[in-house]
This record gives structure tokens, sequence and C-alpha cells, in this order.
């Protein structure tokens, strides 16, 4: 079985306060997008949702759409 080699994607910084760049990981419905198609490795991948997470808490970001 062939695995394909994953493509590594550069954040330089995931803050909390960037709300554009958190919009990217959000879907129309306001969910998170999973690691297959955001195309993170696990660790960003942690630190996006957290992110998101902080900023729908503070009111930057809606819960749902």
């Amino acid at each position: 079985m062939r695995y394909r080699r994953r493509r590594k994607v550069t954040l330089a910084s995931i803050d909390y306060k960037d709300v554009d760049l958190l919009r990217g990981f959000i879907d129309d419905r306001g969910k998170i997008l999973p690691r297959r198609l955001t195309r993170l490795n696990t660790k960003q991948q942690r630190q996006v949702t957290k992110a998101i997470k902080r900023a729908r808490s503070i009111a930057l970001l809606p819960f749902t759409r």
C-alpha cells in the first residue's frame, strides 16, 4: 500500500485575534474543518482549534452562521 507524502503547510503564528486567518479553517455552517481538509499537522490543528474556540468565547467569531 502506497501512502502520499503530506504536504507541509507553514503558518507563521496562529493567534485567536487573527479572525481572517481563522475563518479559513471554518466551513459555511461554522464548524471547524478536519485535518484531512486543512492539511495541517496534529500540533497545528490543535493550535487552530484552540484559537477558534477562544475567539468564539470572546465573540470575535460566531458559534454558528
